[in-house]
């Protein structure tokens, strides 16, 4: 059942790809700017303008240069980077270690800030505790990343000296990004951890084990912390398609030489061929990420899987 599922997702995602490509192709070449003066600078000869637009293909009608490319991604050639005629995918590849080290440290602090969070919201409902905990969350979910990466900047590398600037060369180099990408998505799952474990304490399940007798404790972290555990981890699998939406910021911030820098790197300098490549690899990645959250439902709760 799980294969033909996974199967009809796939063959879902292609049209939603397809149109993502689409989408960017025409949007990048709509925006103002020209490749050939990001090379040659607006100084250059139009004579030599005019060469490198015809050796790039520039000079062809658009609807050529689309059909040309999809034709491409149709075969595994996402094309060359207009800067240093490097394949595409070979320099997407260079990158995705570097944001993928981000990532799991990332969504590894989510976890460990919001489960806890979660759960003494839930435990103390309508207290002051659960007041300042949701409050904490609701100023992890305000903040936006390109205004707290600098700030944490400022503070821990800047004014404290205890960490550095930017990069990844240096021991605790991944800290700031890494805290400044994961406190936004705890922020998130707490909220989620929270409204989750009290349903599950609601149900007649967590009720029938009270009323044997069954130790609160227990009740909390056995049978409520299960039931509670399905929409948790279903909103944590979905939360992995917007790490590379925020590593796009956040690694702008920190000058952190992962995808979404080379994206940011890219739509600066005019590369269609390597703006398109990063937007359609993110792309990708939200589509298995929400293939994943379903996957993860399913095998769960077994009302999903015969529905």
């Amino acid at each position: 059942m799980f294969g033909q599922i996974i199967l009809t997702r796939l063959l879902q995602a292609i049209p939603t790809l397809l149109g993502v490509a689409t989408l960017v192709f025409f949007l990048l070449h709509m925006v103002p700017g020209d490749p050939v003066d990001a090379l040659l600078g607006e100084t250059a000869m139009p004579a030599d303008r005019e060469a490198l637009r015809q050796a790039l293909n520039l000079d062809q009608p658009i609807l050529y240069q689309y059909a040309t490319y999809l034709s491409g991604l149709a075969t595994g050639d996402w094309g060359t980077s207009l800067i240093d005629h490097r394949p595409v995918l070979e320099r997407i590849v260079e990158r995705v270690p570097a944001t993928a080290k981000l990532a799991v440290i990332s969504l590894l602090l989510a976890v460990l800030l919001a489960l806890p969070l979660g759960y003494w919201a839930a435990r103390h409902a309508g207290k002051a505790q659960d007041v300042g905990a949701m409050g904490f969350s609701l100023i992890g979910v305000s903040i936006p990343n390109f205004w707290l990466g600098p700030m944490l900047m400022l503070l821990f590398a800047v004014g404290l000296g205890w960490l550095p600037v930017s990069g990844m060369d240096q021991p605790g180099s991944i800290v700031l990004p890494a805290v400044t990408l994961g406190t936004a998505l705890a922020a998130v799952l707490s909220r989620m951890a929270r409204s989750s474990w009290l349903e599950a304490m609601s149900m007649d399940a967590t009720r029938t084990a009270r009323a044997f007798g069954v130790a609160d404790r227990i009740i909390w972290w056995r049978h409520a912390a299960r039931l509670a555990a399905i929409p948790v981890i279903t909103m944590f699998a979905l939360q992995l398609g917007a790490v590379l939406g925020g590593a796009v910021i956040t690694e702008t911030v920190f000058d952190w030489p992962g995808l979404g820098l080379l994206t940011i790197e890219a739509i600066q300098s005019r590369d269609y061929p390597l703006v398109q490549g990063c937007v359609l690899l993110i792309a990708g990645f939200y589509v298995l990420a929400n293939l994943l959250a379903d996957l993860l439902g399913m095998w769960l709760d077994p009302r999903q899987r015969h529905a």
